[in-house]
């Protein structure tokens, strides 16, 4: 076989470029080790940039989210047993998107379905050759076949623990790394959320965070130690720790009810350079993790998709490579202040066993500021809704 683009990796990020690029006229072929129903069964980000909706709606993928998505145009600091709300759109002019990425990812696969693109699921062994050279191609096994597509580019949209970066050879990579000392405790549950905006709660006991996937279904977090177990923590338990980390009057109205899925993420900061190898084009998590903090994981990934879009579309409608050329830095440097804002909301919403007096009333110093002050507040908004592309 022979395509364009081989897109490794069939998440939001690979999807939504395999969308754009066929809208585009430009052949793809889109790869992934698993099946269909396991990508759909993934829970992830619910937070959606102004920027990831537009690229959402250039691919064709929005009538859905444009219909049920939720529009916030603000969230809620709680600290000091109380809500400080941050005016998204009063600040910036500019709100956000709640909308699951599940929905994302299931509206991408649709849309790919109707429009003819190939996606092969459940491709083993999977691996990228000579990227560095002018004839790239990629492998993977399927039905006791070997198989082979020649291609001329490759984008690694597979993940933190995918084939991509790990095809590069560790010289040329220069990697990046903080791993936090807690991890997030994450409940999904049929119930109203408890607040019609997203809380992010600063506690004596520990971060957590209310947030939502629909009117009827919300998503909750706690901050917990990273070796807790699942199985040690019952839906009571849960929301009884939740609720001592609220203020009075959202613990006092939480709707509970039995969770259906239940999980504990680690947190860590995770960058690596550069993100282009020749050929091959690292993608979202392949190429960087962010705390879900500030709500950018997903996000970052949409806009390494709209500079790689950008550069590939240049490629064959213009015959340059300038964009393609730029990726990587243009990438990068988005990529780093994302991965700053969201390690100072880690920093200042959670409680840090090292921290000691002095850091504790540091980080009370810092909330206060943010409310009291409409350019510090502005700030936050701005880096909160998306910096521009």
């Amino acid at each position: 076989m022979r395509t364009h683009v081989v897109i490794i990796g069939s998440g939001p990020s690979g999807l939504l470029l395999g969308q754009l690029l066929t809208r585009a006229g430009i052949d793809n072929i889109v790869l992934d080790r698993v099946s269909k129903d396991y990508i759909l069964g993934r829970v992830r980000a619910g937070v959606l940039e102004e920027g990831t909706v537009g690229l959402l709606r250039e691919a064709g993928a929005a009538e859905r989210m444009d219909r049920e998505g939720l529009p916030h145009g603000g969230f809620s600091l709680a600290f000091d047993g109380r809500d400080h709300r941050i005016d998204l759109l009063g600040l910036t002019g500019h709100q956000v998107m709640v909308y699951g990425q599940t929905e994302v990812t299931a509206d991408l696969m649709e849309g790919r379905e109707a429009g003819g693109g190939q996606t092969i699921y459940e491709a083993g062994n999977v691996t990228p050759y000579d990227f560095d050279t002018a004839s790239p191609y990629v492998t993977y096994d399927k039905d006791g076949t070997t198989h082979r597509i020649d291609c001329d580019f490759i984008a690694g949209c597979d993940g933190y623990h995918g084939v991509s970066r790990r095809s590069v050879p560790q010289q040329a990579l220069t990697t990046f790394e903080r791993v936090y000392p807690f991890g997030w405790l994450g409940i999904l549950a049929d119930v109203p959320p408890v607040s019609h905006e997203l809380i992010y709660a600063n506690h004596p006991r520990g971060f957590a965070l209310c947030s939502m996937r629909s009117q009827t279904r919300s998503r909750y977090y706690i901050q917990c130690p990273v070796d807790e177990k699942v199985e040690d923590w019952s839906d009571d338990r849960f929301y009884d720790e939740l609720r001592r980390r609220l203020p009075a009057e959202h613990a006092e109205s939480m709707v509970t009810g039995p969770s259906f899925e239940k999980s504990i993420a680690p947190l860590r900061s995770f960058v690596a350079e550069p993100m282009r190898f020749g050929s091959l084009f690292l993608v979202g998590d392949a190429a960087h993790i962010v705390p879900p903090t500030g709500a950018k994981g997903l996000n970052l990934a949409a806009s390494d998709v709209h500079y790689l879009f950008e550069g590939l579309r240049e490629h064959y409608a213009e015959k340059s490579d300038a964009g393609l050329d730029a990726y990587s830095d243009r990438a990068l440097k988005r990529v780093w202040r994302a991965v700053r804002f969201s390690w100072s909301m880690t920093m200042m919403m959670h409680r840090f066993p090292d921290a000691g007096a002095f850091g504790q009333k540091i980080q009370e110093a810092e909330l206060d500021y943010l409310v009291t002050s409409r350019a510090a507040s502005t700030a936050l908004a701005e880096n909160y809704i998306g910096l521009p592309y």
